[in-house]
Parts: structure tokens; C-alpha cells; sequence
């Protein structure tokens, strides 16, 4: 079962131009985030990504940026761990979006 965390919410980016297509991405992403097209891995489901960085370490040709371990995402995984509600500090009262 796939998880879409906040929408438009994840720091991950991709330097199209940097992309090599070694599909390192496609490996070791758990979510499915990119997929080969055309000797490229385009981000297709930016959504899903649950910013562990995987990716971005990943990849030889560092065409792939995320902020591992931040942002509304980690607080949502955080808080299934804690049983309290999210909290990434990106609203007016402390809580996620």
C-alpha cells in the first residue's frame, strides 16, 4: 500500500538536465517516486516521497535534491510512531500545513 503524505508538501526536486537515466532512483526508492521514461526517471509520484533521501544518495550524477528528514512528511511518520499529532513547525500554530 502506497501513503501520499501532504500534497506539494515534500522538499524533493530533480535537475532534469543532470539525470543520466542509471535508474539508481527507481532501486532504492520504497515508494515509487520515479520511473524510467525515455532514458530518464522523472519524478511521477512526488507525493509519495516520505523524504528518507535514498535517492538522493544514491544518485551518481546528484541530479536529485531532498531535505532527509524534515518537512510535513517526517512529522506525519513521527507522529504514527508517537501517537501525538504532527508537528513540522510550517503552520501558524506549530502543527504541519
Amino acid at each position: 500500500m502506497r501513503h501520499k503524505y501532504l500534497k506539494n508538501a515534500t522538499t524533493l526536486s530533480l535537475i532534469a538536465e543532470k539525470c543520466t537515466g542509471c535508474g539508481k532512483c527507481t532501486e532504492v526508492c520504497p515508494h515509487g517516486v520515479f520511473d524510467m521514461d525515455d532514458g530518464k526517471t522523472p519524478i511521477v509520484h512526488k507525493d509519495l516521497c516520505m523524504e528518507c533521501g535514498a535517492c538522493a544518495l544514491n544518485c551518481p550524477a546528484r541530479a536529485i535534491e531532498v531535505n532527509a528528514g524534515v518537512g510535513c512528511a517526517t512529522a506525519i511518520i513521527k507522529s504514527w510512531f508517537t501517537g501525538e499529532e504532527p508537528t513540522c513547525g510550517c503552520s501558524d500554530n506549530g502543527g504541519c500545513c
